[in-house]
């Protein structure tokens, strides 16, 4: 139980805003709800994977002050009071400002841990990390208002705080693009030291500038396609493919996967190359070091014993094949380029010796795990600016920290 500060007030929900559904607008800009901004339009983004409903007159208008809430998410943080004017699925409350309290204020408050605490008790459900928002007790809800004046004083002091700690942010997320884009640099895996030049012309041919004494071959002679399915007996858990690590458990289904028929999904063993033919061009494939099972969409592939295979996870997740790769997909969806396994077949690639292929492996898990080092440390250091962040928040929000 937080006291009410001096000066301060605590009202109903209900009281500061009215549910509203407003629809129609179909030619206003798309608005996203997203857990860690609040609202923001859906063009300024472009991780949102959501697909659009069949009829936008459906979807709801919001205007700038309204209060926009996933109703299935809201217990996660993903409500705000929107700086936009647009359209929201309707699947969404939108609440209309009706008093003329700090909407920024209102903002920072509302998605302050304080609340969202509150909004874990006050929602209910059986799907798993889906559960639906109670409105009528989300009304009663108690909200705590300091004066107008202060409102916008504790708005301003919050605007420039939590720019500061975002820039941090930002700048540590940049820097871990970075790391791990190093990890597709190295020319180590076509026979050069990570001092050997790339040139742009040799991705039209990887097998540029490789060593004498190397053999050539093609995908198609040293890859065959596994065709082995889960059935009804599945050999491990749901596993993905992602751009930095490969083949990893997958752990973004928020425990969906448990309702799917999963037995026509391909079984992935350790050693065996797992490939989404549509994100090639993006890294994603990779070996796997899991037995489990992939998307049906996927592929998998064993490896002939001519082959390292930690040598081909590192030689097909390089720069230069990433970069092969787009050359050869085929699609008119910028992110959702295929490459047809008849291409994939002709691909040239070159075979070192195995012992090199394994001074190779070896060199460049050292690298890697160095770099997995320092992006531990700088996901560290996000997670405590994040922690602050919301502190900080919470604190003033509430009143335990003045800013006058």
């Amino acid at each position: 139980m937080i006291e009410t500060p001096t000066g301060w007030r605590t009202v109903p929900f209900w009281t500061l805003f009215s549910r509203t559904k407003r629809i129609g607008f179909a030619d206003e800009q798309l608005l996203s709800v997203y857990r860690d901004y609040g609202v923001v339009r859906r063009d300024d983004r472009d991780d949102n994977l959501n697909r659009l409903g069949a009829d936008p007159a459906a979807y709801q208008l919001v205007n700038v002050g309204d209060l926009a809430v996933n109703k299935m998410k809201t217990w996660q943080g993903s409500l705000g009071v929107s700086p936009y004017r647009g359209i929201i699925s309707p699947a969404y409350f939108v609440y209309e400002a009706i008093t003329n309290d700090d909407p920024k204020f209102l903002h920072y408050a509302l998605r302050s841990d304080r609340y969202i605490e509150n909004y874990m008790q006050i929602s209910k459900g059986v799907r798993p990390n889906q559960w639906d928002l109670q409105p009528e007790y989300l009304d009663s809800m108690r909200v705590l208002l300091p004066t107008l004046e202060t409102q916008r004083r504790i708005a301003h002091y919050l605007d420039r705080e939590t720019g500061q700690i975002d820039a941090m942010i930002s700048k540590l997320g940049e820097l871990s693009e970075q790391l791990k884009h190093l990890g597709t640099q190295t020319t180590a895996v076509f026979g050069l030291d990570d001092r050997g030049e790339f040139h742009e012309e040799d991705v039209n041919s990887p097998l540029a500038g490789i060593p004498d004494h190397w053999d050539r071959s093609k995908f198609g002679y040293e890859f065959t396609e596994s065709t082995e399915l889960n059935g009804n007996n599945p050999p491990g858990p749901l596993l993905s493919i992602s751009e930095y690590r490969g083949v990893e458990l997958n752990t973004r289904s928020d425990g969906q996967q448990a309702s799917l028929d999963v037995s026509k999904y391909r079984v992935v063993r350790p050693g065996q190359l797992a490939a989404n033919m549509m994100w090639l061009n993006h890294g994603g494939l990779g070996v796997s070091e899991l037995t489990g099972y992939i998307s049906p969409d996927y592929k998998a592939f064993w490896i002939s014993e001519r082959f390292e295979p930690r040598y081909v996870h590192y030689l097909f997740r390089s720069r230069r094949y990433i970069q092969y790769f787009g050359t050869i997909a085929t699609g008119v969806r910028p992110n959702a380029q295929r490459v047809t396994k008849t291409s994939l077949d002709l691909m040239p690639i070159p075979v070192p010796p195995l012992e090199e292929q394994r001074r190779i492996a070896d060199h460049l898990d050292d690298v890697t795990s160095k770099i997995d080092a320092m992006l531990a440390k700088v996901a560290q250091l996000k997670d405590l600016l994040t922690e602050r962040r919301a502190a900080l928040i919470t604190d003033v929000v509430t009143g335990r920290k003045d800013v006058a």
